[in-house]
């Protein structure tokens, strides 16, 4: 197998590993299914080991196929990088960028960065959808998502805005009706307000245990429970209850004395990132990667996607 056989066998591999089948990874690269069975057959041969396990329907990793990804997808985006560097000499990145947001986030954060993207860089165009739902990138057409919380999917190169920090919460009118809980216990006695996630789970509310250990608040008992985070920071504001929302969600209304932050020392405040992604892929394009770039900068100034917890005491009631 020569150098450039090579390379095609690797991105047909890459492609159809990402993709989950030989069908979506020809599709990609604008070849035959037979041309991408054929290309990694090649390349299994000439490697002298299995990389891959298929069926009909269905496409699996071997052990040696998982490690040959990891190394495969480095030289790529070494690949990608160098010729980018060339590209970005003769001319200026140019084309439509397709984002998937959720809806807070894409309104607070990432439509106030989108009109200095395009003023840096004027052939691009930008398309974002407001969506709160899990979407797949490669199936549904986009170039990057925004997404909060843990990624697991290892054909997606996710590159982290910031940490995302939870803080306990009530208006400073309810706080004068019902009393400042000191404790997690106390919370039994207030009205709780709560967040329900798309797939039907309630957000736990955990808290610090004198050994260390953490513990879970039951919240059935919620008077309130909604799945819009920004709602449920607004519910607090207009003097409902006690939530939990983000310290991004919370920080104006701190400033502004509409909210004040409860039980700091015993809250724990979770393990959450937002994410930019985008998927694994070779030759990933100028447009991509320098809106990648700018929406990265951009974020990594404002101020309150990364407002410290030590900062929530100044506001603590």
């Amino acid at each position: 197998m020569d150098s450039s056989q090579r390379v095609r066998a690797i991105l047909s591999f890459v492609q159809a590993a990402d993709a989950g089948s030989f069908a979506a990874g020809a599709r990609a690269l604008g070849i035959s299914s037979a041309a991408v069975s054929k290309n990694i057959a090649g390349l299994e041969k000439a490697l002298g080991v299995r990389l891959m396990n298929r069926t009909t329907r269905t496409l699996k990793l071997t052990e040696e196929g998982e490690a040959f990804l990891r190394q495969a997808r480095i030289a790529l985006e070494a690949l990608d990088l160098a010729a980018d560097a060339v590209v970005s000499t003769r001319a200026a990145p140019a084309g439509r960028v397709r984002i998937s947001t959720s809806v807070g986030f894409g309104r607070e954060q990432l439509a106030p960065a989108l009109p200095g993207l395009l003023s840096k860089y004027p052939g691009l165009s930008v398309e974002v959808d407001f969506d709160d739902r899990v979407i797949d990138l490669v199936q549904d057409g986009y170039d990057l998502a925004l997404r909060g919380g843990r990624i697991a999917d290892s054909s997606l190169v996710a590159r982290t805005i910031c940490q995302f920090n939870l803080v306990m919460v009530a208006s400073p009118a309810y706080l004068a009706a019902h009393g400042v809980p000191k404790r997690p216990e106390d919370l039994s006695r207030h009205r709780l307000l709560t967040r329900r996630f798309l797939g039907g789970r309630v957000s736990p509310w955990n808290f610090k245990a004198k050994d260390g250990s953490i513990t879970t608040l039951n919240t059935e008992a919620a008077v309130l429970t909604l799945s819009s985070p920004e709602t449920l920071t607004q519910s607090a504001v207009a003097g409902v209850g006690v939530a939990e929302v983000g310290v991004h969600h919370a920080w104006k209304h701190l400033q502004s004395g509409a909210l004040r932050a409860l039980l700091l020392k015993s809250h724990h405040p979770g393990r959450f990132e937002m994410t930019l992604q985008y998927p694994h892929r070779a030759l990933v394009a100028p447009r991509v990667r320098v809106t990648v770039e700018y929406l990265l900068e951009a974020f990594a100034q404002m101020e309150e996607l990364h407002i410290p917890l030590s900062a929530l005491r100044a506001y603590e009631a």
